[in-house]
């Protein structure tokens, strides 16, 4: 008997990003996330997570091979799922990347999870202590003493980069500190001007209140 058909890959997360700000672009081009071709600021990303984790090397493959035109920025393959992030500048091009990576994967943007906030808090004029130890592992992107800090913690993980990048669109002067991507919880730390941050926080909730698909408990799940 011929062995059975492995099962289909869970789509996870779809998000298309459009019109990448320019502080989450460089994010997205760092060495720790990124080991492929950067971004840039006003391209447009795909980024896509699946499991079994190497079923991402199918959906890259998918992307590629259907529009050659996007790159690759990221291609992760953790524990349990696998990433992949494709941008150009060309929106057409991404989203017929991501309708080859659908079609392959029989599956729509409304299969994906959808996003849960665990936390989210703004502490008005951080200590100089807690600056301190924020900024420990930091090059750049500090936070000041004396800032506003936002903070929020978002499951699935990849659901942090379009509320980053919307946050910063909604206020472009606060500072994107941290933003975590990888792993079961997204995490994003922005600092700045009292009403900026929480500006950017209420777009963080908007952005990720209006994504359709599957609570996480696996029923079928429409945005409000």
């Amino acid at each position: 008997m011929a062995p059975p058909a492995p099962p289909r890959p869970e789509l996870r997360v779809y998000l298309l990003v459009k019109d990448l700000q320019r502080q989450f672009a460089a994010y997205l081009g760092t060495p720790t996330r990124a080991r492929g071709y950067p971004p840039f600021a006003g391209e447009h990303s795909l980024i896509v997570e699946v499991a079994p984790a190497l079923a991402i090397e199918r959906v890259t493959d998918l992307a590629l091979r259907a529009v050659p035109a996007v790159e690759p920025g990221i291609l992760y393959v953790e524990r349990q799922f696998g990433v992949l992030e494709v941008h150009g500048g060309d929106l057409a091009d991404v989203e017929r990347a991501g309708q080859a990576i659908l079609a392959g994967l029989d599956a729509d943007p409304a299969d994906q999870l959808r996003p849960r906030i665990l936390f989210a808090d703004v502490i008005e004029d951080v200590t100089d202590r807690q600056a301190v130890i924020i900024n420990r592992n930091r090059g750049g992107s500090m936070v000041i003493p004396g800032d506003t800090l936002g903070v929020c913690e978002v499951t699935p993980a990849l659901f942090a980069t379009v509320a980053a990048n919307e946050a910063e669109r909604a206020a472009p002067g606060v500072t994107l500190v941290d933003v975590s991507m990888i792993g079961v919880a997204g995490r994003i730390y922005l600092a700045g001007q009292t009403a900026g941050v929480t500006a950017a926080q209420q777009a963080i909730s908007g952005v990720l209140g209006a994504v359709e698909g599957r609570d996480q408990s696996g029923a079928a799940h429409a945005a409000p």
